[in-house]
C-alpha cells in the first residue's frame, strides 16, 4: 500500500494536500504539454509547418518520457474535415488522468467539481481516433468570454492549485511560500527571493511575483506567478548544479524580452514555439520556451537564480507599456528603452502610475504650438535618440517621485520642465551642428588632401569627392528639414533661414573636391613650389574658419539670458576669427591667382586651379555670411537686439 492510501485510510486528508498539490502541479505541467501537442498536430496537418514543431525541451523539462507522444504532432493527417491522430486513445486516457489528479486537492470546490466531472464525460465519448474543428477548439480555446474549454478548466484548477500551496506552505522564506524542502534548498530559495524582492518595489500596488518552492524527488522546484495573466507563467527546476527554466507568454516581444534580459545571465534557450494556430483561440497565441543554466558551483547557482529573480518584475505590464510607448516613438525604440529601464532598475511601473504617455503628451501641449503640434510624436520633432533619452530620464523621476511620496502634480511639472530642458539644449541648434559637422569634415578632407598631394592621385582625389558628394546631399537634406519645420513652427524660420546660408558653404565645398578630382584625373603636373604652397595655406585657413564656426555654434546653444560675460566673450571671438579668416581668404586667392599665373602654362589645369581656389574662397565668404546669421540669432535670444 502506497503512503498516501495509508494515511487516507486513516482519515487524516489534510496531511495528503501537500503531496497532492505537487502531484497536480505536475499535472498541470503534463497537460499543458500534451494540449501543445494536440496543437501542433493540428498545425503539422493543416499543412502550415513542413515539420512538426519539436517539443523534445519542453517534454525533457517536466520528466515526461512518452515517444509516443513526442511523436504524435507528425504522425497526425487531414481526414477529410477530421483531424486523425492514431494515438488519440492514449493522449485521451493521459489527458482524463491527469485532469483528475489536478482536481484531487480542491475537491469539494462547487466551481471547479462540476466543470471536472464535465470534461472528463465529454472526453469519453470522444470518437477513438479522430477529431472535428469543434474538438479541438473545446480542447485548446483560451479565449474567455465564451464556451467553457479543457484548456481554460487547466488554467482555474491551476490558479486554485496555487492558492492552496500558499495556505499549505509548512514556513516563508522572505515571501516564498515553502513546503517539504531539504535543508540544502534554503540557502537557494533565500538567493532567488533576494533578486525578487530587490527590485519588488518597482511594482507599485500591482498584484504578482508570488512565489512558491517544494521539493519533487531531487529536484527543488520554484514558481513565480509573475502577474494576473493565466497564459503567463514561470517555472525553475534546480537539480545539482543545472537550473532549467520553462516560460510562457502571450507576447511574442515580450518573450524576445526576458530572453534578452536572461542573456546577462548566460541563459542558453530553447526554440520557442508557439502554442496556437490560425482558428484557434481566435487568433491568439502563446509562447513557450526553455532556458537552461549551468553552473560551475553552489555559488553560481545561488547568484544565478538572484539574477533570474531580479529580473522578474519587468515583465509586470511590460506590453501595455510598450504600447504606450509606441505612440512616441517608433516600435524598435520603445522595446530599447525598456530593455535599458530594466537595465537600470528602474522599470516602467512608475511611469505607467504618473500617467504614461499622457504624462509627455501634457507637456508637449504645454510648451505649446512652437515646439509640437496636435498629433506630433515625440521621436520626430526631437530625434530618436534625444526622445528615448528623454523617457529615460521620465520613468527615473517617476520612479524617483513615487519613493518620496510626491503628488502626481509634481511628476508633470517636472516631466514639463525636463522636456523644455531638452529642446533648450537640442533641436534646432542640433540640425545646425550636424550641417557645421559636414562641413567642417569637407573642408577637412581638402586640407588632407593638398597635405598628401591628391591634386596627383587620382584614386584618392576620387574618392574622396565621392565622399564629399555624399555629404553634401546630407546636408542638403538637413536644410529641407528645416525648411519643413519651419512651416509648421515660427520659432524655427530663423534656424531655417541660417542653414540654408550655411548650405551655400557645403556647395563650395563640395565643388572644391569636384574640381580636385578634375585636376588629378587629366593633368598630372601637380602644383609645385610657390603653387601648391599658397594652396595649401588656402585650404589652411578655409579649415581654421569652419573649426570657428563649429565652436561659435556650441557656444551659441548655451547663450540665454543667464549665461555670463565669459559665454559672450568667447562667442564674439569665435566670429571675430572667422571674420579674419574671410578676409585671409580674399589675400591668399591673390596670391594663389599670382602663383598660378607664373608657374602654370597649361591653360586647362590653370583654369581649373583658379576655380578650386576660388571655391575655396567663396566657402569662407558664406562662412562669413552664415556668422553674422549665427550673431543676430544668438543676440536676440540674450535680449541684445541685433
Amino acid at each position: 500500500m502506497e503512503k498516501t492510501e495509508a494515511v487516507a485510510s486513516l482519515g487524516q486528508t489534510e496531511l495528503l494536500k501537500p503531496a497532492r498539490v505537487r502531484a497536480a502541479l505536475a499535472a498541470n505541467d503534463r497537460l499543458k504539454l500534451y494540449l501543445s501537442a494536440l496543437q501542433a498536430a493540428q498545425a503539422h496537418a493543416m499543412g502550415g509547418e513542413s515539420q512538426a514543431v519539436d517539443l523534445s525541451h519542453e517534454f525533457a523539462a517536466v520528466g515526461v518520457k512518452a515517444p509516443w507522444l513526442l511523436e504524435l504532432p507528425s504522425s497526425a493527417f487531414r481526414d477529410g474535415s477530421r483531424l486523425h491522430i492514431p494515438d488519440l486513445p492514449r493522449l485521451r486516457s493521459s489527458i482524463l488522468v491527469d485532469l483528475r489528479i489536478m482536481g484531487r486537492p480542491v475537491a469539494g470546490d462547487p466551481s471547479l467539481d462540476g466543470r471536472i466531472d464535465h470534461w472528463c464525460a465529454w472526453l469519453e465519448q470522444l470518437q477513438p481516433d479522430t477529431l472535428s474543428a469543434g474538438d479541438i477548439q473545446a480542447l485548446t480555446s483560451g479565449k474567455r468570454g465564451k464556451d467553457d474549454s479543457l484548456h481554460l478548466l487547466v488554467m482555474d484548477l491551476h490558479k486554485a492549485i496555487n492558492r492552496l500551496a500558499a495556505d499549505l506552505s509548512s514556513e516563508a522564506i522572505d515571501g516564498a511560500h515553502v513546503w517539504q524542502i531539504d535543508d540544502a534548498d534554503r540557502a537557494r530559495v533565500a538567493a532567488f527571493m533576494r533578486g525578487v524582492n530587490r527590485t519588488r518595489p518597482l511594482k507599485l500596488e500591482h498584484p504578482g511575483l508570488d512565489t512558491a518552492a517544494t521539493r519533487d524527488g531531487d529536484r527543488l522546484l520554484l514558481q513565480n506567478d509573475i502577474g494576473t495573466n493565466d497564459a503567463h507563467v514561470l517555472v525553475m527546476q534546480v537539480q545539482d548544479r543545472v537550473i532549467t527554466l520553462t516560460y510562457s507568454d502571450l507576447h511574442h516581444r515580450r518573450f524576445a524580452f526576458f530572453q534578452s534580459l536572461l542573456s546577462e545571465v548566460a541563459a542558453v534557450w530553447s526554440e520557442p514555439q508557439a502554442r496556437s494556430t490560425a482558428g484557434l483561440n481566435l487568433g491568439a497565441t502563446y509562447y513557450v520556451g526553455t532556458a537552461r543554466f549551468e553552473c560551475d558551483d553552489d555559488e553560481e547557482v545561488a547568484q544565478t537564480l538572484e539574477c533570474i529573480g531580479e529580473r522578474i518584475v519587468f515583465l509586470i505590464d511590460w506590453n501595455r507599456a510598450r504600447k504606450r510607448l509606441e505612440q512616441l516613438v517608433s516600435k524598435s525604440d520603445a522595446v530599447a528603452i525598456l530593455n535599458e529601464a530594466a537595465r537600470r532598475q528602474v522599470g516602467h511601473m512608475a511611469w505607467l502610475e504618473a500617467g504614461g504617455e499622457k504624462l509627455v503628451f501634457g507637456a508637449m501641449q504645454a510648451l505649446g504650438a512652437g515646439y509640437f503640434r496636435i498629433g506630433d510624436r515625440l521621436d520626430v520633432v526631437m530625434g530618436s535618440e534625444k526622445a528615448t533619452a528623454f523617457l529615460l530620464d521620465v520613468m527615473a523621476q517617476a520612479l524617483a517621485a513615487v519613493r518620496q511620496r510626491q503628488p502626481q502634480t509634481l511628476v508633470a511639472d517636472d516631466t514639463r520642465l525636463l522636456l523644455a530642458g531638452y529642446l533648450r539644449r537640442h533641436d534646432e541648434f542640433d540640425l545646425l551642428a550636424e550641417h557645421a559637422a559636414y562641413c567642417h569634415a569637407m573642408a577637412e578632407g581638402l586640407r588632407d588632401g593638398l597635405a598628401h598631394n591628391h591634386e596627383r592621385d587620382k584614386k584618392a582625389a576620387r574618392r574622396f569627392a565621392e565622399r564629399a558628394k555624399e555629404w553634401e546631399r546630407s546636408a542638403d537634406q538637413l536644410v529641407m528639414d528645416a525648411r519643413a519645420r519651419a512651416e509648421a513652427r515660427p520659432r524655427w524660420e530663423a534656424f531655417a533661414e541660417l542653414v540654408e546660408t550655411a548650405d551655400d558653404v557645403a556647395d563650395a565645398l563640395e565643388e572644391a573636391a569636384f574640381l580636385l578630382s578634375l585636376i588629378a584625373a587629366d593633368h598630372h603636373q601637380g602644383w609645385r613650389g610657390q603653387v601648391h604652397q599658397t594652396m595649401q595655406l588656402l585650404a589652411d585657413t578655409v579649415l581654421g574658419a569652419a573649426q570657428d564656426h563649429v565652436r561659435a555654434l556650441e557656444i551659441a546653444r548655451t547663450l540665454g539670458e543667464d549665461s555670463n560675460a565669459e559665454d559672450h566673450e568667447e562667442f564674439v571671438s569665435a566670429l571675430w576669427r572667422v571674420l579674419n579668416a574671410e578676409r585671409q581668404c580674399d589675400v591668399l586667392l591673390r596670391d594663389v591667382r599670382r602663383a598660378l599665373a607664373e608657374h602654370i602654362s597649361d591653360a586647362a589645369t590653370l583654369s581649373l586651379s583658379t576655380d578650386f581656389a576660388q571655391a575655396l574662397e567663396s566657402a569662407s565668404d558664406w562662412m562669413l555670411a552664415t556668422g553674422y546669421g549665427l550673431r543676430r540669432l544668438a543676440f536676440s535670444r540674450v535680449g541684445g537686439g541685433q
